[in-house]
């Protein structure tokens, strides 16, 4: 691969961040500061730690950035249930999102023993 972009976990990251920065639009305007805030911040997370593990050049501090990334995924998860909780999210696009999170988590845990194994 030529560069990050070309990945299927950061493009499948960055459009996970798209469909959060969509939902996150209907919450209330006093959770603008608190909970879209942190949603938005974790989304950003996953495919910015991936884009800047793989910049390092070192396989080693790669992997460090996945981990990182795969935090991010589960605090943006956390998130995902609390607003659902909080009925800020339709049920149906909750389970959506959520299910989209596991399946780039198990990609990203993938990566990391692929990488491991080298």
């Amino acid at each position: 691969m030529k560069n990050y972009k070309e990945l299927e976990i950061w493009q499948k990251g960055v459009d996970l961040t798209v469909e959060v920065y969509q939902m996150t639009r209907t919450f209330p305007p006093e959770e603008k500061f608190g909970l879209v805030s942190q949603i938005q911040r974790a989304a950003t997370s996953v495919p910015a730690n991936i884009a800047e593990g793989w910049g390092r050049g070192s396989t080693k501090e790669y992997i460090q950035f996945l981990r990182v990334a795969r935090a991010s995924l589960m605090e943006l998860e956390t998130h995902l249930i609390l607003a659902g909780r909080l009925s800020y999210i339709q049920g149906d696009r909750s389970g959506k999102l959520r299910q989209e999170v596991e399946t780039l988590g198990k990609r990203i845990n993938s990566l990391i023993q692929s990488l491991l194994r080298r």
